[in-house]
This record gives C-alpha cells, sequence and structure tokens, in this order.
C-alpha cells in the first residue's frame, strides 16, 4: 500500500552563498532552454540520439535527457547516456501485464562476501542493484542483454524471453548494469565480482570474450569488484571500480579478416579515487567506487564511498594529456547512487547516512552543486527525515529532481529552489533507480516486489498511481522502458517483460521526457 496519511512537510536547507548564488537559481527558473521546465509548460518533442564522441567536446552538455549514441537505437548503459539522464522511450503500457519471465528456472548461485560482520558465503538469485538491460535494436529484432547473479551475461529477444545466443558465464555474480557498444561494435563491457572487467563479443553463434582486466592489477582499497557500468566514447572507455581506482583505455575497436570484431585496449591513464585528506576525516579506509561514471562537456565525475565527489578535466586526453582533478566536494557519507548531470552543468548527488558524522548532518543526502564554483559549490540540500539516506540514482523530470529513499520515501524535490514539492511510501527499502517516460513515473518496491506507475505530469501534486504489476522478489534493479515495454529483474530469481494488455491497443502519449 502507498502510506500517503504518513506525509510530513520537509525544508530543504538552502545555502546562502550570495550574489552569484541567487542569479544561478534565477536563471535555472526563467531558462526557457534548458531542461528545467515549469510544470504548465508543454512537454517537450521527443529527443533525438547524440552521436558519441562528436563536437567540440567529450559529450554535449546539451545531450543531457537524449538517447546515446547514433548508430544504435537503444538503451545502452545505465541510464541510458553519459549524463545518467536518459530513461527509455514510450509508449508505457497503460493496462500493463507481465508477458514474459527468464528464464524457466531462477537464476541463482552463491558468491563469497568479506564485509567484516556480514562475511560469509550467500546465495544470491536474479539481478540486483543496479542491474538495468541495455535494450537496443540489431538485425531486426530487439535485444535484451543484462548480467545476473548467476554470473551470466544474458541475450534475450525482446518478443518472447527466448535466448539469441547462448549465456556468457563469468567467475562469480554480476550485480551492476552493462553497457553495450554505443556505435555498433557487438560488444558488450560488463564488470564482475571475479575481479574482472570483461570485454565479449555477439557478433557470432555464441557470444566469445576479446578482454579483461584484473582489478587486482593495482594496489586499491576495500575490494575488487566492478559495480559500475562504463561509458564508451570516441573508441575510449571510462570506468570505475571498487578498487577506488578509476581507468580509461583506448579501446582500438576493429573487424579482422573474416568480418569479426576485435579490439586492443590500451591501458591510457589510471588514477586513485580516494585521497589523504579523505581518509584522514573519514579515519577509515572504507572507500570504494560503486557508482557509475558521469561525463559532461570535458569533465568526468564519479563518487565513492567515503563520500568523495570528484571532476576530472579530460579534455587532452585525446593529445596524450592525463586527465586533472578540477572539483573535489565531500558530502560527509557514502555515496554509491550515480552523480546525475543537467544540461546546464548542475551536479544532483544522493548519499547514503550510514556513518552520521558531523559532515552529514550539515550538508544532508541530496544535494544539488555547481561545479562552476569548485570553492563553493552547494545550491541546496535537503535531509533526509527517514535517517537512511539514498542508493538510488535520482531522475530528472521536467523541474523536478525524484528520489527514492532507503526508507520507501519518493521525494520530489524543485530542481531550482529545493523544495520538497510531494513524497509519498513505498514499502522499502526502495533501491531501485526511478525511470520516468511519458510523464509516467515507473517505480518498484522491495518488500512486495510490485513495479507501478504513476502520473507525474503535474509535478506539483502527488502523483495518482495509474497501474500496478506483482512481479515476486524485491525490486533492486533499474528497469529499462522501451517502445511499449518495460524490462526489470528482480531479486526474486527472473527477469520480466511487461507490455500492454493483448485485448487493450497501446496509445502512444504526446511529448515524452
Amino acid at each position: 500500500m502507498i502510506d500517503l496519511a504518513a506525509r510530513r512537510p520537509l525544508v530543504p536547507a538552502v545555502r546562502t552563498v550570495g550574489l552569484v548564488a541567487v542569479a544561478a537559481v534565477v536563471l535555472a527558473v526563467l531558462s526557457s532552454s534548458g531542461s528545467a521546465e515549469t510544470a504548465g509548460d508543454a512537454p517537450p518533442e521527443w529527443p533525438t540520439a547524440v552521436p558519441s564522441g562528436t563536437g567540440d567536446h567529450w559529450v554535449d552538455p546539451a545531450s543531457a535527457g537524449h538517447p546515446w549514441g547514433d548508430a544504435v537505437d537503444g538503451i545502452l548503459t545505465f541510464r541510458g547516456n553519459p549524463t545518467r539522464t536518459f530513461y527509455g522511450t514510450g509508449p508505457l503500457p497503460t493496462d500493463p501485464v507481465r508477458q514474459w519471465r527468464y528464464p524457466d528456472a531462477a537464476m541463482c548461485t552463491e558468491s563469497e562476501v568479506e564485509q567484516g560482520d556480514h562475511s560469509g558465503t550467500f546465495n544470491w538469485c536474479g539481478t540486483g542493484w543496479t542491474g538495468q538491460p541495455s535494450v537496443f535494436e540489431r538485425d531486426g529484432r530487439t535485444w535484451v542483454v543484462f548480467g545476473a547473479y548467476d554470473r551470466g551475461i544474458h541475450f534475450v529477444d525482446a518478443a518472447d524471453g527466448s535466448d539469441i545466443i547462448p549465456t556468457f558465464f563469468t567467475g562469480d555474480i554480476i550485480k551492476g548494469s552493462v553497457t553495450v557498444d554505443p556505435d555498433g561494435f557487438p560488444l558488450v563491457y560488463s564488470g564482475s565480482r571475479d575481479n574482472l572487467m570483461h570485454i565479449v563479443a555477439f557478433d557470432g553463434d555464441e557470444p566469445r570474450e576479446l578482454w579483461t582486466f584484473d582489478a587486482a592489477s593495482v594496489d586499491g582499497l576495500w575490494n575488487d569488484d566492478w559495480d559500475a557500468s562504463p561509458l564508451v566514447i570516441d573508441d575510449h572507455m571510462f570506468q570505475v571500480g571498487e578498487n577506488s581506482w578509476w581507468f580509461v583505455w583506448k579501446l582500438n575497436r576493429g573487424y579482422d579478416t573474416e568480418g569479426r570484431v576485435t579490439v586492443d585496449p590500451e591501458l591510457v591513464f589510471q588514477a586513485r579515487g580516494w585521497d589523504d585528506e579523505l581518509l584522514d576525516d573519514l579515519g577509515d579506509e572504507q572507500v570504494s567506487i560503486e557508482s557509475s561514471i558521469a561525463i559532461s562537456g570535458d569533465t568526468a565525475y564519479f563518487a565513492n564511498s567515503g563520500g568523495l565527489v570528484q571532476g576530472w578535466d579530460i579534455s587532452g586526453l585525446r593529445d596524450g594529456e592525463d586527465p586533472e582533478r578540477v572539483f573535489r566536494f565531500w558530502t560527509g557519507d557514502d555515496t554509491d547512487a550515480t552523480v546525475v548531470i543537467d544540461d546546464e552543468g548542475f551536479l544532483y548527488v544522493a548519499s547514503q547516512h550510514e556513518r552520521f558524522n558531523d559532515r552529514a548532518a550539515e550538508v544532508g543526502q541530496i544535494m544539488k552543486l555547481d561545479p562552476s564554483r569548485p570553492d563553493d559549490p552547494l545550491v541546496w540540500s535537503v535531509h533526509d527525515p527517514d535517517g537512511k539516506g539514498v542508493w538510488a540514482t535520482p531522475a530528472i523530470h521536467r523541474d523536478v529532481l525524484i528520489v527514492p529513499t532507503d526508507g520507501g520515501r519518493i521525494l520530489a524535490i524543485d530542481r531550482a529552489t529545493g523544495e520538497v514539492r510531494w513524497d509519498m511510501f513505498l514499502r522499502g527499502p526502495t533501491w531501485q533507480s526511478p525511470v520516468v517516460v511519458d510523464d509516467v513515473l515507473v517505480q518498484g518496491d522491495c518488500r512486495g516486489g510490485v513495479l507501478r506507475g504513476f502520473d507525474v505530469s503535474d509535478t506539483t501534486v502527488v502523483p495518482p498511481q495509474l497501474w500496478s504489476v506483482e512481479l515476486g522478489g524485491c525490486i533492486e534493479s533499474t528497469p529499462a522502458a522501451w517502445n511499449g515495454q518495460i524490462f526489470v529483474g528482480t531479486r526474486g530469481g527472473f527477469v520480466h517483460a511487461v507490455g500492454q494488455r493483448e485485448d487493450e491497443p497501446l496509445v502512444s502519449l504526446p511529448g515524452g521526457d
């Protein structure tokens, strides 16, 4: 049940930062060309795909909200593009049912965890956090590609849930979201708990592993998992690891004389994702990078579990210049949610609340940052009133930021002012990152395993529920919405396709996100 009676007013902590900050807020409110529409504006036209790695910058800031890569039609990485702001295409089903469940038997395996009091060998089933499928068109069919807790990368036909090619198995579970090559090369990029970053080809009857990189090749912190979803731009792969390092490879993609895809990756940059100041402030070395890297303009951003948000200048990378850190902000606590970047370059950051230190009490758990003011970037912040913080990556929708919390609270925050417009409750924890397409918020819960759709066409009011589908199993994974279907995995062991009931027509709604 959605508990609306338990709602209580929230007040944002808006930091006073002088006339520059006031001007920035006013511009954000008045801008008619940016993505921060007012609630009464007409919905925008559906965006077209942006080519990968073209133009004056690595990533055009205006590409926020757009599909990525014009060579492949699809959702190709976690949150769809380098700014992590594309959630899929409509029309969404208005009377949805589960169309198929994959596979026939639950995807489960045992995996060892070494985390202090939580150490041990556990049985893992289905897909987890973040677990978003990549969905794309190839050879006249829609492919659904995802990693799962059975250690496999699966290649599934969206029409009926059948295997297109056999599963590729890694050495351990896959927790994160795979990335599919945006330039048309038949390649999937995926990390695994086997400590390896994998590049796998899918151009034949069976998948082929072309390359791996061992996280243990550097002296890192925490562990050697790979939870993040990499970005591929202009033949470069950008990736971060739970060992707290970040990396850039020149992929050198091509084809051999038999027409089979090839790669010959060259590591062109690697750096630690922490500094001594952070470890001193924390008083421990429990620092990993589980968020995915985000890029806008010529700056790559990521956050770590010590709460360090960083921006690195990559403008000279193509010319052999090493990236340099140009932005640093400390949230005080574990920040596993991926940094989200709007079309004006503002950053939206969400943190967990576990260390309960003075810094987290000061800046809250949900923040808007202005990296153009590196010495004083905090525009506004919101404290999670339930005190648990955020695992989900927020979604930008018109003039609000939609943020699910660990406690099951769903917040809509005014992007300009930091005011909480509305909140509502699902059965938490709500770790699934919200998906908004055609003015419909798609959000799953954990304890009930129910996927719901809400009407968010009016961002000023608590959204009414439009539909629900019970899938079974905690929904930690982020759904992918594509051309009338929604694909999502659960901890129940399966990936599900949700679509329109057969006897009901599928109607394309005007506008979109």
